[in-house]
């Protein structure tokens, strides 16, 4: 977690997620990359002939980054290498790419969440960073002005195809040096007996080097409020998921649960993509 990259509009959300991000990269001696997307419909020499004439743009960058300048001096980010950078691109794809383009470690991000219609067909910029970034992400939706995490949350089916991204989890948690609850949520529509829950998990666990960790079964209506519930019965201080990454119509019509959690836990979520 040397290189974290916190997108900001300015807002309220995104100056938690970047006093998060100072603290951890204070704590791993990182560095902090503040982004800005201006977001126009099209980028350079096609705004004019969409409403945005050259001065205009020209206004907005000006603006934007006498913002950042004064975001990038602010005191709790003192003694941390901050890099600024504004785009003018879409948000989520703009983020995507400037987050490869820099090799970033971390994605840092601010969301109060979207709910009903506007979920299902609009959803935020953050969770279209969540289902299509390669890079862990980590969503903040309150301030934190002392984010440690000493117990975090990992749920799964605790499949082959989670372990391929686990060992960032695993990573993640040694960081921060939190115990790790892997946690089975039976539901009624996808039963397993506990018997078969818990060799799943141990033998799981098992391919990695996992010393302060404990498994559990938890049982709800479906799999989001059994992780909901069961973070809030531990006042879990993270919530960790790997996420499929779906698109177009397998999204809609399957949904993500990561996506869900990011959207209504009022608790940090870090999604690592399989």
């Amino acid at each position: 977690m040397k290189r974290i990259l916190v997108p900001t509009d300015f807002s309220n959300h995104a100056e938690y997620a970047l006093k998060v991000a100072a603290q951890i990269a204070r704590k791993n001696n990182g560095e902090i990359f503040l982004l800005h997307m201006l977001d126009l419909p099209h980028e350079g020499s096609d705004a004019q002939s969409h409403g945005h004439d050259i001065p205009e743009i020209m206004y907005f960058k000006r603006r934007a980054e006498e913002k950042l300048e004064e975001l990038a001096n602010i005191s709790y980010l003192d003694g941390i290498e901050v890099s600024q950078i504004i785009k003018i691109h879409s948000t989520f794809t703009g983020i995507i790419d400037i987050s490869k383009l820099n090799d970033i470690d971390l994605i840092v991000m601010g969301s109060h969440g979207v709910n009903g219609f506007k979920e299902m067909i609009i959803g935020s910029n953050t969770e279209k960073v969540v289902r299509t970034s390669d890079i862990p992400v980590l969503v903040i939706k309150q301030e934190m002005p002392d984010f440690n995490v000493n117990n975090f949350v990992f749920a799964s089916d605790f499949s082959d195809e989670v372990a391929k991204t686990f060992a960032k989890a695993v990573d993640f948690t040694n960081k921060f040096g939190a115990h790790l609850h892997l946690v089975c949520v039976n539901t009624p529509n996808n039963f397993k007996s506990t018997a078969i829950a818990e060799k799943n998990m141990h033998e799981f666990a098992a391919k990695f080097q996992l010393n302060n960790f404990s498994t559990h079964i938890y049982n709800d209506v479906n799999v989001e409020k059994g992780i909901l519930n069961f973070a809030n019965s531990i006042d879990a201080d993270l919530i960790g998921m790997s996420t499929h990454g779906r698109r177009g119509l397998a999204h809609f019509f399957n949904g993500s649960i990561s996506e869900d959690l990011v959207n209504h836990s009022a608790r940090p979520v870090v999604t690592f993509k399989i």
